[in-house]
Protein backbone atom coordinates (compact mmCIF):
# COMPACT_ATOMS: atom_id res chain seq x y z
CA UNK A 1 0.00 0.00 0.00
CA UNK A 2 1.52 3.39 -1.28
CA UNK A 3 0.48 6.33 0.39
CA UNK A 4 1.56 8.25 -2.43
CA UNK A 5 -1.01 7.18 -4.65
CA UNK A 6 -4.02 9.41 -5.25
CA UNK A 7 -6.78 7.00 -3.94
CA UNK A 8 -10.91 6.49 -5.22
CA UNK A 9 -13.82 4.77 -3.04
CA UNK A 10 -17.76 5.02 -2.58
CA UNK A 11 -18.11 6.78 0.95
CA UNK A 12 -21.68 6.41 1.21
CA UNK A 13 -23.51 2.79 1.66
CA UNK A 14 -24.21 0.34 -0.59
CA UNK A 15 -27.79 0.17 -2.31
CA UNK A 16 -29.88 3.30 -3.92
CA UNK A 17 -30.59 6.57 -2.23
CA UNK A 18 -31.12 10.47 -2.91
CA UNK A 19 -27.59 10.78 -3.23
CA UNK A 20 -23.89 9.01 -3.21
CA UNK A 21 -20.92 10.30 -2.39
CA UNK A 22 -17.04 9.25 -4.32
CA UNK A 23 -14.10 10.42 -2.45
CA UNK A 24 -10.36 11.32 -3.88
CA UNK A 25 -7.51 11.83 -1.75
CA UNK A 26 -4.24 12.54 -3.18
CA UNK A 27 -1.92 14.86 -4.94
CA UNK A 28 -3.48 13.79 -8.33
CA UNK A 29 -7.27 14.30 -6.94
CA UNK A 30 -8.16 17.57 -8.59
CA UNK A 31 -6.59 16.28 -12.17
CA UNK A 32 -8.38 12.85 -11.94
CA UNK A 33 -11.84 14.61 -11.53
CA UNK A 34 -11.18 17.43 -14.23
CA UNK A 35 -10.63 14.65 -16.60
CA UNK A 36 -13.97 13.00 -15.49
CA UNK A 37 -16.06 16.01 -14.90
CA UNK A 38 -17.26 18.65 -17.20
CA UNK A 39 -17.95 22.17 -15.30
CA UNK A 40 -19.68 25.58 -16.96
CA UNK A 41 -16.54 27.30 -16.38
CA UNK A 42 -13.15 26.42 -15.96
CA UNK A 43 -12.77 25.33 -12.22
CA UNK A 44 -11.31 27.10 -9.59
CA UNK A 45 -10.92 24.57 -6.89
CA UNK A 46 -11.40 26.84 -4.20
CA UNK A 47 -11.28 25.24 -1.07
CA UNK A 48 -14.49 24.42 0.90
CA UNK A 49 -16.98 25.43 -1.62
CA UNK A 50 -19.31 23.21 -3.84
CA UNK A 51 -19.55 23.60 -7.36
CA UNK A 52 -21.65 21.89 -9.78
CA UNK A 53 -20.32 19.85 -12.58
CA UNK A 54 -21.67 17.08 -15.28
CA UNK A 55 -19.93 13.76 -14.45
CA UNK A 56 -19.15 12.19 -18.09
CA UNK A 57 -18.84 8.76 -19.86
CA UNK A 58 -15.62 7.69 -22.06
CA UNK A 59 -17.31 9.56 -25.25
CA UNK A 60 -17.65 12.74 -23.58
CA UNK A 61 -21.58 12.11 -22.98
CA UNK A 62 -22.97 13.37 -20.03
CA UNK A 63 -24.34 10.70 -17.16
CA UNK A 64 -25.07 12.35 -14.08
CA UNK A 65 -25.36 15.97 -12.70
CA UNK A 66 -23.06 16.28 -9.62
CA UNK A 67 -22.06 18.21 -7.06
CA UNK A 68 -18.26 18.56 -6.57
CA UNK A 69 -16.92 20.01 -3.14
CA UNK A 70 -13.31 20.48 -2.65
CA UNK A 71 -10.77 20.32 0.44
CA UNK A 72 -7.48 21.42 0.40
CA UNK A 73 -4.29 19.74 2.04
CA UNK A 74 -3.79 19.73 5.28
CA UNK A 75 -7.08 21.24 6.29
CA UNK A 76 -9.14 17.69 4.63
CA UNK A 77 -9.95 14.77 6.52
CA UNK A 78 -6.84 13.18 5.26
CA UNK A 79 -4.51 16.37 5.30
CA UNK A 80 -3.95 15.45 1.90
CA UNK A 81 -6.04 17.23 -1.73
CA UNK A 82 -9.50 15.60 -1.53
CA UNK A 83 -12.45 15.76 -4.08
CA UNK A 84 -16.16 14.66 -2.98
CA UNK A 85 -18.04 14.07 -5.91
CA UNK A 86 -22.28 14.01 -5.12
CA UNK A 87 -23.63 11.98 -7.19
CA UNK A 88 -27.38 10.69 -7.35
CA UNK A 89 -27.42 7.51 -5.42
CA UNK A 90 -28.08 4.82 -8.15
CA UNK A 91 -25.21 2.10 -7.39
CA UNK A 92 -24.50 1.88 -11.54
CA UNK A 93 -23.57 5.65 -11.72
CA UNK A 94 -21.68 5.83 -8.44
CA UNK A 95 -19.40 2.26 -9.87
CA UNK A 96 -19.15 4.24 -12.91
CA UNK A 97 -17.95 7.10 -11.39
CA UNK A 98 -15.12 5.38 -9.36
CA UNK A 99 -14.35 2.90 -12.94
CA UNK A 100 -13.58 6.63 -14.88
CA UNK A 101 -11.47 7.86 -11.41
CA UNK A 102 -9.63 4.34 -11.53
CA UNK A 103 -8.99 5.20 -15.15
CA UNK A 104 -7.56 8.76 -15.09
CA UNK A 105 -4.91 7.25 -12.29
CA UNK A 106 -6.66 6.65 -9.23
CA UNK A 107 -6.26 3.03 -7.45
CA UNK A 108 -8.96 1.72 -5.06
CA UNK A 109 -9.20 2.76 -2.01
CA UNK A 110 -8.33 -0.15 1.00
CA UNK A 111 -10.73 -0.93 3.69
CA UNK A 112 -10.08 2.12 6.24
CA UNK A 113 -7.63 3.94 4.53
CA UNK A 114 -8.89 7.74 4.07
CA UNK A 115 -8.59 6.98 8.26
CA UNK A 116 -5.03 5.72 8.16
CA UNK A 117 -3.98 8.87 5.86
CA UNK A 118 -5.44 10.86 8.20
CA UNK A 119 -3.07 9.03 10.76
CA UNK A 120 -0.35 8.93 9.26
CA UNK A 121 -0.31 12.73 8.25
CA UNK A 122 -0.96 13.42 11.82
CA UNK A 123 -4.45 14.45 11.54
CA UNK A 124 -5.57 11.79 13.87
CA UNK A 125 -4.24 9.81 16.57
CA UNK A 126 -4.51 6.54 17.28
CA UNK A 127 -7.43 6.57 19.74
CA UNK A 128 -9.19 8.79 17.43
CA UNK A 129 -8.81 6.92 14.79
CA UNK A 130 -10.53 3.98 16.37
CA UNK A 131 -13.41 6.36 17.68
CA UNK A 132 -14.12 6.64 14.10
CA UNK A 133 -15.14 3.24 13.31
CA UNK A 134 -17.08 3.23 16.46
CA UNK A 135 -19.18 5.94 15.66
CA UNK A 136 -19.81 4.54 12.21
CA UNK A 137 -21.18 1.36 13.86
CA UNK A 138 -23.19 3.09 16.95
CA UNK A 139 -26.15 1.32 17.41
CA UNK A 140 -27.15 3.89 20.10
CA UNK A 141 -27.12 7.77 20.73
CA UNK A 142 -25.33 7.32 23.75
CA UNK A 143 -22.41 4.90 22.02
CA UNK A 144 -21.91 8.04 19.03
CA UNK A 145 -21.88 10.26 21.74
CA UNK A 146 -19.00 8.90 23.47
CA UNK A 147 -17.44 7.77 20.33
CA UNK A 148 -17.77 11.55 19.00
CA UNK A 149 -16.19 13.01 21.89
CA UNK A 150 -13.20 9.86 21.80
CA UNK A 151 -12.81 11.49 18.32
CA UNK A 152 -12.32 15.06 19.77
CA UNK A 153 -9.44 13.44 21.76
CA UNK A 154 -10.78 12.58 25.22
CA UNK A 155 -8.82 10.05 25.40
CA UNK A 156 -5.83 11.32 24.40
CA UNK A 157 -6.39 14.45 26.70
CA UNK A 158 -6.73 12.00 29.42
CA UNK A 159 -3.71 10.20 28.89
CA UNK A 160 -1.34 13.61 27.80
CA UNK A 161 -1.10 14.62 31.31
CA UNK A 162 0.29 11.10 32.78
CA UNK A 163 2.22 10.72 30.05
CA UNK A 164 4.09 14.24 30.81
CA UNK A 165 4.82 13.58 34.15
CA UNK A 166 5.92 9.92 33.07
CA UNK A 167 8.97 11.62 30.74
CA UNK A 168 9.19 14.13 33.72
CA UNK A 169 10.19 11.33 36.15
CA UNK A 170 11.95 9.83 33.59
CA UNK A 171 14.68 13.08 32.48
CA UNK A 172 14.81 13.31 36.77
CA UNK A 173 16.04 10.03 37.03
CA UNK A 174 18.34 10.49 33.94
CA UNK A 175 19.52 13.65 35.55
CA UNK A 176 20.21 11.78 38.62
CA UNK A 177 22.46 9.43 36.75
CA UNK A 178 24.30 12.33 35.10
CA UNK A 179 25.39 13.50 38.70
CA UNK A 180 26.13 10.68 40.21
CA UNK A 181 29.57 10.83 40.06
CA UNK A 182 29.38 14.45 41.79
CA UNK A 183 27.89 12.99 44.42
CA UNK A 184 24.84 15.10 44.01
CA UNK A 185 21.27 13.61 44.71
CA UNK A 186 18.73 15.12 42.29
CA UNK A 187 15.86 13.26 44.11
CA UNK A 188 14.91 10.84 47.29
CA UNK A 189 13.27 7.88 47.49
CA UNK A 190 10.29 9.97 48.70
CA UNK A 191 10.31 12.06 45.70
CA UNK A 192 10.35 9.46 43.43
CA UNK A 193 7.74 7.91 44.88
CA UNK A 194 5.65 11.30 45.38
CA UNK A 195 5.77 11.93 41.16
CA UNK A 196 4.98 7.65 40.58
CA UNK A 197 1.88 8.21 43.13
CA UNK A 198 -0.29 10.69 41.01
CA UNK A 199 0.30 8.94 37.48
CA UNK A 200 -0.34 5.36 38.92
CA UNK A 201 -4.00 6.55 40.62
CA UNK A 202 -4.81 8.58 36.79
CA UNK A 203 -3.74 5.16 35.27
CA UNK A 204 -6.11 3.13 37.90
CA UNK A 205 -8.79 5.73 37.29
CA UNK A 206 -8.74 5.06 33.39
CA UNK A 207 -8.57 1.08 33.67
CA UNK A 208 -11.58 1.28 35.97
CA UNK A 209 -13.47 3.20 33.73
CA UNK A 210 -13.60 0.32 30.99
CA UNK A 211 -15.72 -1.57 32.78
CA UNK A 212 -18.70 0.48 32.23
CA UNK A 213 -17.24 1.77 28.55
CA UNK A 214 -17.13 -2.48 27.82
CA UNK A 215 -20.65 -1.86 28.08
CA UNK A 216 -21.12 0.78 26.06
CA UNK A 217 -18.69 -0.41 23.46
CA UNK A 218 -20.41 -4.11 23.16
CA UNK A 219 -23.48 -4.15 25.28
CA UNK A 220 -24.62 -6.81 27.11
CA UNK A 221 -27.04 -9.26 27.30
CA UNK A 222 -30.30 -10.15 29.45
CA UNK A 223 -32.14 -13.46 30.13
CA UNK A 224 -35.41 -13.47 31.03
CA UNK A 225 -35.88 -16.79 32.96
CA UNK A 226 -39.38 -18.23 35.19
CA UNK A 227 -41.31 -21.40 34.93
CA UNK A 228 -43.90 -21.68 32.20
CA UNK A 229 -46.78 -19.46 32.57
CA UNK A 230 -45.48 -16.44 34.56
CA UNK A 231 -45.37 -13.57 32.04
CA UNK A 232 -41.71 -13.80 30.19
CA UNK A 233 -42.66 -13.36 27.19
CA UNK A 234 -45.02 -10.42 28.25
CA UNK A 235 -42.42 -9.22 30.20
CA UNK A 236 -40.16 -9.09 27.08
CA UNK A 237 -42.95 -7.13 24.80
CA UNK A 238 -42.93 -4.68 27.45
CA UNK A 239 -39.00 -4.17 27.67
CA UNK A 240 -39.09 -3.93 23.98
CA UNK A 241 -42.40 -1.56 24.35
CA UNK A 242 -43.66 -4.13 21.06
CA UNK A 243 -45.37 -7.17 20.58
CA UNK A 244 -42.22 -9.84 19.44
CA UNK A 245 -43.04 -12.76 21.46
CA UNK A 246 -46.46 -14.81 20.97
CA UNK A 247 -48.16 -14.51 24.42
CA UNK A 248 -50.96 -16.75 25.42
CA UNK A 249 -52.86 -18.06 28.44
CA UNK A 250 -51.64 -21.59 27.45
CA UNK A 251 -47.95 -22.49 29.37
CA UNK A 252 -45.29 -23.50 27.58
CA UNK A 253 -46.09 -21.30 24.36
CA UNK A 254 -42.00 -20.51 24.41
CA UNK A 255 -40.29 -23.78 23.16
CA UNK A 256 -36.97 -21.91 22.27
CA UNK A 257 -35.73 -18.71 22.93
CA UNK A 258 -36.12 -15.53 21.47
CA UNK A 259 -33.72 -12.54 21.29
CA UNK A 260 -34.24 -8.89 20.21
CA UNK A 261 -31.97 -5.55 20.78
CA UNK A 262 -33.07 -2.58 22.40
CA UNK A 263 -31.29 0.38 24.27
CA UNK A 264 -31.31 1.03 27.84
CA UNK A 265 -30.06 4.38 28.81
CA UNK A 266 -27.87 4.59 26.00
CA UNK A 267 -26.32 0.89 26.54
CA UNK A 268 -27.24 -1.91 23.42
CA UNK A 269 -29.00 -4.87 25.71
CA UNK A 270 -29.76 -8.28 24.11
CA UNK A 271 -32.44 -9.44 25.47
CA UNK A 272 -33.53 -13.15 25.49
CA UNK A 273 -37.19 -14.66 26.37
CA UNK A 274 -36.66 -18.39 27.11
CA UNK A 275 -38.77 -21.44 27.05
CA UNK A 276 -40.59 -21.82 30.52
CA UNK A 277 -38.27 -24.00 33.35
CA UNK A 278 -40.70 -27.12 34.54
CA UNK A 279 -39.54 -31.10 34.73
CA UNK A 280 -41.11 -32.46 31.59
CA UNK A 281 -40.84 -35.44 29.20
CA UNK A 282 -41.89 -34.06 26.27
CA UNK A 283 -38.68 -34.15 24.11
CA UNK A 284 -39.22 -30.55 22.26
CA UNK A 285 -40.02 -28.74 25.78
CA UNK A 286 -36.57 -30.45 27.17
CA UNK A 287 -35.16 -29.30 24.64
CA UNK A 288 -36.14 -25.84 25.38
CA UNK A 289 -35.52 -25.90 28.92
CA UNK A 290 -31.79 -26.52 28.12
CA UNK A 291 -31.59 -23.81 26.02
CA UNK A 292 -32.99 -21.64 28.64
CA UNK A 293 -29.83 -22.82 31.02
CA UNK A 294 -27.65 -21.99 28.27
CA UNK A 295 -29.04 -18.60 27.95
CA UNK A 296 -28.59 -18.07 31.46
CA UNK A 297 -25.44 -19.01 31.61
CA UNK A 298 -24.48 -16.65 29.03
CA UNK A 299 -26.27 -13.85 29.96
CA UNK A 300 -24.92 -10.68 31.74
CA UNK A 301 -28.03 -10.51 33.88
CA UNK A 302 -31.02 -12.80 34.29
CA UNK A 303 -34.51 -11.54 34.72
CA UNK A 304 -36.09 -13.89 37.12
CA UNK A 305 -39.91 -13.99 36.62
CA UNK A 306 -42.39 -15.07 39.63
CA UNK A 307 -46.18 -15.58 39.47
CA UNK A 308 -47.19 -13.21 42.25
CA UNK A 309 -51.12 -14.91 41.61
CA UNK A 310 -49.86 -18.46 42.15
CA UNK A 311 -46.98 -18.01 44.72
CA UNK A 312 -43.41 -19.47 44.79
CA UNK A 313 -42.63 -22.88 44.63
CA UNK A 314 -39.66 -25.54 44.94
CA UNK A 315 -39.40 -24.61 41.44
CA UNK A 316 -38.78 -20.99 41.32
CA UNK A 317 -36.58 -21.25 44.81
CA UNK A 318 -34.28 -24.20 42.71
CA UNK A 319 -34.28 -21.47 39.72
CA UNK A 320 -33.34 -18.06 42.24
CA UNK A 321 -30.39 -21.07 43.40
CA UNK A 322 -29.17 -21.29 39.59
CA UNK A 323 -29.17 -17.69 38.96
CA UNK A 324 -27.80 -16.58 41.83
CA UNK A 325 -25.12 -19.01 41.55
CA UNK A 326 -24.21 -17.41 38.31
CA UNK A 327 -24.02 -13.97 38.79
CA UNK A 328 -25.61 -10.88 38.63
CA UNK A 329 -29.36 -11.14 38.68
CA UNK A 330 -32.98 -9.60 39.12
CA UNK A 331 -36.32 -10.79 40.70
CA UNK A 332 -39.52 -10.00 39.35
CA UNK A 333 -42.61 -10.60 40.81
CA UNK A 334 -44.90 -10.31 37.48
CA UNK A 335 -49.14 -9.79 37.69
CA UNK A 336 -49.28 -7.76 40.70
CA UNK A 337 -52.62 -6.42 38.88
CA UNK A 338 -54.25 -9.51 40.62
CA UNK A 339 -54.65 -11.22 43.93
CA UNK A 340 -51.59 -11.51 45.05
CA UNK A 341 -49.74 -15.11 47.01
CA UNK A 342 -47.44 -14.25 49.85
CA UNK A 343 -44.12 -14.73 48.34
CA UNK A 344 -42.12 -15.46 51.63
CA UNK A 345 -38.93 -14.28 52.42
CA UNK A 346 -38.12 -13.82 48.15
CA UNK A 347 -36.90 -9.95 47.73
CA UNK A 348 -38.50 -9.29 44.25
CA UNK A 349 -39.63 -6.62 42.73
CA UNK A 350 -43.39 -6.43 41.73
CA UNK A 351 -44.35 -5.30 38.03
CA UNK A 352 -47.31 -6.15 36.09
CA UNK A 353 -46.03 -6.70 32.34
CA UNK A 354 -49.83 -6.31 31.23
CA UNK A 355 -50.94 -2.66 32.48
CA UNK A 356 -46.60 -1.66 32.91
CA UNK A 357 -46.76 -1.13 36.61
CA UNK A 358 -43.21 -1.30 37.62
CA UNK A 359 -41.76 -1.56 34.38
CA UNK A 360 -39.93 1.78 35.02
CA UNK A 361 -38.73 0.62 38.08
CA UNK A 362 -37.16 -2.80 36.67
CA UNK A 363 -35.31 -0.47 34.36
CA UNK A 364 -33.87 1.42 37.02
CA UNK A 365 -32.76 -1.43 39.07
CA UNK A 366 -30.80 -2.92 35.69
CA UNK A 367 -28.70 0.34 35.06
CA UNK A 368 -28.26 0.72 38.61
CA UNK A 369 -26.21 -2.96 38.60
CA UNK A 370 -25.23 -2.06 34.92
CA UNK A 371 -23.65 1.05 36.54
CA UNK A 372 -23.25 1.22 40.53
CA UNK A 373 -21.18 4.44 40.34
CA UNK A 374 -23.27 6.20 37.57
CA UNK A 375 -23.20 6.93 34.27
CA UNK A 376 -19.33 8.28 33.32
CA UNK A 377 -19.00 11.35 31.16
CA UNK A 378 -17.92 11.15 27.55
CA UNK A 379 -15.28 14.30 28.06
CA UNK A 380 -13.61 12.25 31.32
CA UNK A 381 -11.92 9.80 28.69
CA UNK A 382 -13.94 6.73 28.74
CA UNK A 383 -11.92 4.00 27.71
CA UNK A 384 -13.96 1.64 25.53
CA UNK A 385 -11.49 -0.40 23.76
CA UNK A 386 -9.84 -3.07 25.11
CA UNK A 387 -6.18 -2.89 23.41
CA UNK A 388 -6.53 0.60 25.54
CA UNK A 389 -6.91 -1.34 28.56
CA UNK A 390 -4.24 -3.64 28.50
CA UNK A 391 -1.93 -1.41 27.46
CA UNK A 392 -3.16 0.67 30.06
CA UNK A 393 -2.60 -2.02 32.84
CA UNK A 394 0.66 -3.20 31.32
CA UNK A 395 1.93 0.50 31.70
CA UNK A 396 0.65 0.26 35.50
CA UNK A 397 2.28 -3.23 36.27
CA UNK A 398 5.40 -1.11 35.15
CA UNK A 399 5.08 1.36 37.12
CA UNK A 400 4.62 -0.52 40.39
CA UNK A 401 7.62 -2.06 39.93
CA UNK A 402 9.20 0.74 39.56
CA UNK A 403 8.09 2.04 42.95
CA UNK A 404 8.73 -1.28 44.53
CA UNK A 405 12.31 -0.88 43.03
CA UNK A 406 12.41 2.51 44.98
CA UNK A 407 11.86 0.74 48.24
CA UNK A 408 14.03 -1.81 48.03
CA UNK A 409 16.75 1.75 47.21
CA UNK A 410 17.88 0.05 43.89
CA UNK A 411 19.86 2.26 41.51
CA UNK A 412 18.30 4.82 39.36
CA UNK A 413 19.72 2.71 36.30
CA UNK A 414 17.05 0.23 37.52
CA UNK A 415 14.41 2.57 38.06
CA UNK A 416 14.76 3.77 34.90
CA UNK A 417 14.42 0.38 33.21
CA UNK A 418 10.81 0.01 34.36
CA UNK A 419 9.74 3.70 33.85
CA UNK A 420 10.42 3.10 30.13
CA UNK A 421 8.23 -0.28 30.15
CA UNK A 422 5.55 2.01 31.68
CA UNK A 423 6.40 4.96 28.57
CA UNK A 424 5.95 2.46 25.86
CA UNK A 425 2.21 1.09 26.16
CA UNK A 426 1.62 4.27 26.37
CA UNK A 427 3.37 5.40 23.20
CA UNK A 428 1.89 2.56 21.58
CA UNK A 429 -1.74 3.69 22.82
CA UNK A 430 -1.54 7.00 21.13
CA UNK A 431 0.25 5.85 18.26
CA UNK A 432 3.68 7.00 18.99
CA UNK A 433 5.92 3.78 18.15
CA UNK A 434 3.07 1.18 17.50
CA UNK A 435 3.79 -1.48 14.69
CA UNK A 436 2.53 -2.11 11.68
CA UNK A 437 0.81 -4.93 12.11
CA UNK A 438 -0.59 -3.11 15.12
CA UNK A 439 -1.92 -0.50 12.38
CA UNK A 440 -3.03 -3.27 9.95
CA UNK A 441 -5.57 -4.93 12.39
CA UNK A 442 -7.23 -1.51 13.66
CA UNK A 443 -7.92 0.26 9.99
CA UNK A 444 -8.97 -3.20 8.14
CA UNK A 445 -11.84 -3.37 9.97
CA UNK A 446 -13.00 -0.05 8.71
CA UNK A 447 -15.49 0.36 5.90
CA UNK A 448 -13.94 0.94 2.52
CA UNK A 449 -14.47 4.61 1.40
CA UNK A 450 -13.24 5.55 5.28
Amino acid sequence: MSTRDTIVAISTPPGAGGLGVVRLSGAAARPIAEGILRFPSAPEWKPWTAALAELLDEAGNPVDQVVVTFFAAPRSYTAEDVVEISCHGSPVVLRHCVARALQGGARPAEPGEFTLRAYLNGRIDLPQAEAVHDLITATTLHQARIAAQQMEGSVSRAIAPLKAQLVELIALLEAGIDFAEDDVSVASSEQILDRIRPISVGLTRLIDSFRFGKLVHDGLTLAIAGRPNVGKSSLFNALLQRDRAIVTDIPGTTRDTVSETFSLEGIPVRLVDTAGIRSSSDVVEKLGIERSFQAMADADITIVVIDLSAGVDDEDRQLLERAAAQGLHVVVGNKCDLPQTEPGSVELLQVSAKTGQGIEDLQRRLVALIAPDGFASPQSGLITCLRHELLLKESLESLQRTANAVSFGLPHEMLLLDCYSALRPLDALTGATTADDILNHIFSSFCIGK
